[in-house]
């Protein structure tokens, strides 16, 4: 089968865009200066563990493509290169792939988990690394290219995408584990009250003597300092289902081991004694691998109302497990923008009558309104696979349901997202869409982290015969019956929906985003009014369905028929219950065979056909989550992900049309802060300019006190036996 290598390549024309923060961060004290550097410095050092949980490989390949840059500057690394035949498209390419690996923290797209190869020949590539003075000079250069050569350039197999046994790569899970190994760890886990945030999952065999067989032995390794061989560390062990189970400590130890070293920093210039606390919290955390202490500093951060500096860190958001449960590190440190906030402060003070205009009776509505934070954020540091758009966090079940979150709109990072061209639109809505795209993406960031995130309500069992609802009198409105379906003790949401949770989630919250930016009082509190208003509105609908299938479908795989990224797969699930809705409402036609596509909304029916599609979809998305129904809500949501070849809209042959107008998703410069070598209370912002080569001198000086490559190639040989 032939392989379209555009779908796993970056071009030599890859946008790279400056985050800018410097007006915000000038104004900041010296305090809070120093609070955010050091906080920066803790998010950057605990980002590299996202290159081990991404493939067995990228922590190599990043640590190759450092020291190369690292040992001269890519000036001289360029004419070396054009000396040895290399020309100057492949040197750009050998650059592109650089940032690409860095930007993605490894060498998958962080939107679309497809792997990404160099857009060179692995001859020039060769040419290029065995030129450089690193590769010269340094023996351990040389192994780590013998031992990435293989596997840099192929996409056999499974190597395509991420994903558990063979449906792509992982390194939450050992090679040998499968989806059946997934639920029995997912059982144990439920069994014994845990939850799988901070941890990976590694399977062998032991011969046990009281069965005269082998029987299987997966270790459940928590992210922590600690290791399993400090006497301060309590681990356990037994036997549950046939299957031994052992928990240790130690994950990552050397890179937390600098988490914690700068949280204890950034605790010195805290501003109040809640962050403080806070932080001491994280650093029990990190330090030991203990969830309730992550958990009790979130509960911490959800009470500092209004910082000047937001932050929040630990291993976060679940999309690039297999099994939907493990969460991937994340920090971000940013400075609050008053103005934008202002607005989102607006919509938090509304929300109390906006949640009763959604499609479900307050039986399905959380017991008592949690008023949470609600700022408009600029980044000065974000250290994952992606930065995205919005926030709500924290994740886990029982905070967000019964003492609060917060929700964050990172306005700096919203306006480049919006600027691509725009195609398969007439020249009207193209224009609409340029003049209010960013507009109406603020109203929906708004409402989705809000009002789509931060509602409904999980039924639980929380004792024997104690219920948080009342069996006897909430009737579920989709069969008229009482609830019969419900999270059972030491159920979770992530548990319970595993891999599909994510994205369920994230079409829940973006269908409330459509169905509440209907509300006339919602736009006026970001300053709309009118026409202004309508035509808001309707770039809304049409941004976010354009969006599922214009920008989804390179984040979907027709050899295992599965989505690689949850909010692609969510905006293409609306479209289609836009499109079933049929009365003309929503149409995409081939209007040049085999070259070219045509969407069209019909506004006039966005109140009517549209409301009334949301509506009923929104009903079934909160009923199954609420109760639990994971069967249901399986079965529904797998139909309208099916990407059909025949039929009115044969998406699966439309798919080669989409994606020949594909524009490669931006790259984000991301600045540092320095502590001043004269002043330790003056701290430096360092800009870099919007190119690859600023792109990558922004990585190779952001870590002046951290032995970067020796700690990564520390941790891949430690671990590289349980991915052959």
């Amino acid at each position: 089968m032939n392989v379209d290598i555009t779908l796993y390549t970056l071009p030599n024309n890859q946008p790279i865009v400056a985050l800018q923060c410097q007006n915000v961060f000038k104004a900041l004290t010296q305090k809070e200066k120093l609070y955010a550097h050091y906080l920066s410095q803790a998010a950057w050092s605990g980002g590299l563990i996202v290159l081990i949980q991404t493939s067995p490989e990228s922590p190599l390949i990043f640590t190759l493509l450092y020291k190369i840059y690292l040992a001269e500057p890519i000036s001289e690394l360029k004419d070396t290169a054009l000396d040895a035949n290399v020309t100057e498209d492949e040197f750009t390419a050998f650059l592109v792939y650089s940032c690409g690996v860095f930007a993605n923290a490894g060498n998958y797209k962080a939107m679309g988990d497809t792997k990404i190869i160099p857009n060179l020949s692995k001859n020039a590539f060769e040419i290029i690394v065995k030129n450089s003075k690193a590769y010269k000079n340094n023996p351990e250069i040389q192994n780590i290219w013998n031992n990435i050569t293989k596997l840099l350039y192929s996409l056999n197999g499974k190597l395509k995408s991420l994903g558990l046994g063979d449906n792509g790569v992982t390194t939450y899970f050992s090679a040998n584990c499968t989806q059946k190994d997934a639920d029995r760890v997912n059982a144990f886990m439920q069994h014994k009250g845990l939850e799988s945030y901070n941890t990976r999952c590694f399977k062998t065999s032991v011969y046990d003597f009281s069965s005269n067989s082998n029987i299987d032995v997966f270790e459940i390794r928590l992210a922590s300092v600690e290791t399993s061989n400090d006497p301060n560390t309590t681990l356990f062990e037994e036997i549950y289902e046939n299957t031994r189970f052992k928990v240790t400590r130690g994950d990552y130890n050397k890179l937390l081991a600098s988490v914690v070293e700068n949280l204890k920093k950034a605790k010195e210039y805290a501003s109040n004694q809640i962050e403080k606390d806070m932080l001491e919290k994280y650093i029990d955390h990190f330090r030991t691998g203990s969830l309730v202490d992550h958990k009790d500093g979130s509960r911490l951060w959800i009470k500092d109302k209004g910082p000047t500096i937001e932050t929040y860190i630990g291993f976060i958001e679940t999309y690039r497990d297999p099994a939907g449960q493990r969460g991937e590190f994340e920090g971000f440190v940013a400075m609050v923008n008053k103005e934008m906030s202002a607005k989102f402060t607006m919509l938090v003070d509304k929300a109390e009558d906006l949640i009763p205009r959604l499609p479900w009776s307050k039986d399905f509505e959380k017991d008592s309104y949690l008023r949470p934070d609600f700022t408009s954020l600029d980044v000065l540091t974000f250290a994952g696979s992606c930065i995205p758009s919005g926030i709500n966090i924290p994740n886990y079940d029982e905070i967000r349901q019964c003492e609060g979150f917060k929700n964050v709109s990172l306005g700096n990072v919203i306006p480049a997202h919006m600027k691509d061209p725009i195609s398969f639109l007439s020249e009207s809505d193209q224009t609409l869409m340029h003049k209010y795209r960013i507009a109406s993406f603020e109203v929906q960031v708004g409402l989705h982290e809000l009002l789509g995130h931060g509602t409904g309500k999980y039924f639980r069992q929380i004792g024997p015969d104690t219920f948080n609802f009342d069996r006897n009198k909430v009737i579920n409105p989709l069969n008229g019956n009482r609830i019969d379906k419900f999270f059972q003790k030491g159920e979770t949401y992530d548990s319970k929906f595993g891999a599909m949770g994510s994205s369920y989630e994230e079409c829940r919250a973006e269908a409330v985003g459509l169905y509440l930016s209907l509300e006339k009082d919602v736009l006026r509190i970001f300053g709309h009014q009118g026409s202004i208003a309508d035509d808001i509105i309707y770039v809304n609908w049409l941004s976010l369905l354009w969006s599922g299938f214009a920008k989804a479908f390179e984040m979907y795989q027709p050899a295992t028929k599965t989505w690689s990224q949850a909010h692609a797969q969510a905006r293409y699930v609306l479209l289609r219950v836009c499109l079933e809705a049929g009365e003309n409402f929503v149409n995409v036609v081939e209007t040049e065979k085999g070259k070219n596509l045509r969407m069209t909304i019909d506004r006039t029916k966005i109140y009517t056909v549209g409301k009334t599609a949301i509506r009923n979809f929104l009903v079934k998305l909160q009923i199954y989550k609420s109760i639990g129904d994971v069967e249901s809500a399986k079965e529904m949501y797998d139909k309208y992900s099916e990407v059909p070849d025949n039929g009115m809209y044969p998406w699966g042959r439309w798919r080669d049309i989409i994606l020949s107008r594909k524009e490669p998703r931006k790259i984000f410069v991301q600045p540092n802060t320095f502590i001043d070598d004269f002043d330790p209370n003056h701290v430096i912002l360092k800009n870099y300019e919007s190119s690859f080569t600023g792109l990558i001198q922004s990585w190779i000086e952001r870590f002046p006190n951290l032995d970067v490559s020796q700690i990564l190639v520390e941790l891949w040989n430690k671990d590289k036996h349980y991915f052959v």
